[in-house]
């Protein structure tokens, strides 16, 4: 007997739905075919030792399992309650005429349990789009599921109790999620408040500036200061997710398998902070089996490098072509994986080897030259993708001890998110650009017109600095988000002379 369940196999963020075709006849063994890989042919095991502890038996006959499209790899575990009811589907364990209704998916214990498996959102998007009456998972990923409006979510617990219900013998309480109360309940719950960081008023002046415009920048100090303390608060000053930007992230946390039983949707920006040693594939995805890396984990929300110039150069240079493009591409002889990437990057770094280079009370002990080529680890074309340069210095234990709570986290918020709004205004008529560090160069001589007292005061700066070339449109754009933080309509002089401020590794002198 011939019968079909239905699953689905992840394709970078999104699923494609995969038909198992399962025949029982005359003969001995357990075939399976259409492309598995070693995992998908281990569940022959799993299942037989399921359906034992079941109640069940593996006929004493031939069974091929089919999935279908045979050329497209199958991976993972999650095939073993799709193929376990097939089975049972064939020998007539299991209605048949329920199965074309349900996509299931799940792993199996060999004691008949259902494991939590990856990648639940985008086959729910998959199901939903395909018209599927309902899908049936492991009770870990139900929530995670019944985001999906207009779809029946089941969460299971093992394979008799699948089986019963697919029989009419026993009923699953279906999931349901209201999307958009999950989100709101959810959306400003941040852990870190920029009210607790004591001093650094600069500082925070400087993010609030990033974050209002979009901008990636870098915090450069001596060990201690603050640039870690800092840059895990960034999150909380961004706009809010919206709905779709947070369905978007969800769906790349939960194709890496990131997302926790209490956790149904994303409604804050991530946070990603990988340490030195991480590898070019680990950092951008890929891998034998494609999955998303630390720049596609932190898209709509912030990539923290922390020290730097100790990155891999070959890790670094990666990031270039994703920081400008917003996604990045993963191309095998098969198949091209797209991973979203529209992160903003914030990095750290010593200013020396030693790290006391400008440091108002220690000395630096580097040998001449030291400096420069420190920070001549970084390569110039992504010191071009930063557009803002902060100088981090320690705080006097005069503003430790104060008492006072410095401003919070929700009031800069306030003042980024009327900054952001100004510019979805100004680009509503250019796709794809959303804020001022997202402008190329025309938006930029066109948003960006300076006055003859302006021309003169970069023309001042460009000289006396040594400022490179490259800052020049740099400047320009940092320029037209302190404006808007100012709702002003106009770049002014004001305004420019503090952007200038904030290209310190441009300048000649530095490191010197």
């Amino acid at each position: 007997m011939l019968v079909k369940t239905y699953g689905s196999a992840i394709l970078g963020v999104n699923a494609l739905t995969v038909t198992v075709e399962v025949s029982v006849g005359e003969g001995v063994g357990f075939f399976m075919v259409g492309l598995p890989d070693n995992a998908v042919k281990e569940s022959a095991q799993r299942i037989s030792s399921a359906f034992e502890e079941s109640g069940f038996r593996i006929p004493g006959k031939r069974i091929i399992v089919n999935l279908a499209p045979a050329d497209l790899k199958k991976e993972g575990t999650a095939y073993d309650l799709t193929i376990a009811i097939g089975v049972l589907g064939a020998i007539g364990a299991v209605k048949p005429d329920v199965l074309e209704r349900y996509v299931i998916m799940g792993e199996l214990g060999l004691d008949g349990t259902l494991r939590p498996i990856k990648g639940v959102l985008p086959i729910a998007i998959e199901a939903r789009k395909q018209q599927y009456k309902g899908i049936i998972v492991p009770a870990e990923n139900a929530r995670e599921a019944a985001i999906v409006n207009n779809l029946e979510v089941y969460g299971a617990t093992s394979l008799k109790e699948v089986a019963d219900f697919l029989n009419g013998e026993c009923t699953i309480e279906q999931t349901v999620m209201d999307t958009r109360a999950e989100f709101a309940r959810s959306l400003n719950s941040y852990e870190y408040d920029f009210a607790d960081v004591k001093g650094q008023a600069c500082v925070k002046r400087c993010l609030e500036i990033a974050a209002a415009g979009g901008h990636n920048a870098i915090m450069i100090g001596p060990p201690g200061s603050g640039k870690t303390m800092l840059a895990k608060r960034m999150p909380g000053i961004l706009p809010p997710l919206t709905l779709s930007e947070s369905l978007e992230t969800t769906q790349i946390h939960s194709v890496a398998g990131l997302m926790r039983k209490e956790d149904a949707l994303i409604a804050v920006r991530p946070f990603r902070a990988p340490h030195h040693t991480i590898s070019d594939v680990a950092l951008v995805g890929g891998g034998t089996n494609p999955k998303p890396g630390e720049i596609s984990l932190a898209h709509n929300g912030v990539l923290f490098l922390d020290e730097l110039p100790e990155f891999k150069r070959t890790v670094l240079e990666v990031l270039r072509q994703p920081m400008e493009e917003r996604r990045v591409t993963i191309s095998r002889a098969k198949l091209t994986i797209d991973y979203p990437a529209a992160f903003m990057l914030i990095a750290a770094m010593n200013p020396c080897p030693c790290g006391y280079y400008n440091h108002p009370t220690i000395e630096c002990t580097c040998p001449p030259g030291s400096v420069k080529r420190y920070l001549n680890k970084v390569s110039g074309p992504l010191m071009d993708r930063i557009d803002i340069h902060i100088e981090v210095t320690p705080v006097p234990v005069s503003q430790l001890n104060k008492e006072e709570k410095a401003e919070s986290s929700a009031a800069i918020r306030e003042r980024v998110v009327a900054a952001r709004t100004i510019q979805t205004a100004r680009f509503a008529g250019n796709p794809g650009v959303h804020c001022n560090a997202q402008m190329g160069s025309k938006l930029t001589r066109q948003y960006c017109a300076l006055t003859d007292e302006c021309r003169n005061i970069m023309e001042m700066a460009m000289n006396r600095l040594g400022l490179s070339a490259r800052a020049y449109d740099r400047i320009l754009r940092v320029a037209r988000t302190i404006a808007d933080l100012e709702a002003a309509p106009d770049i002014n002089p004001d305004h420019l002379k503090e952007a200038i401020t904030y290209r310190s590794l441009d300048r000649d002198s530095w490191g010197r």
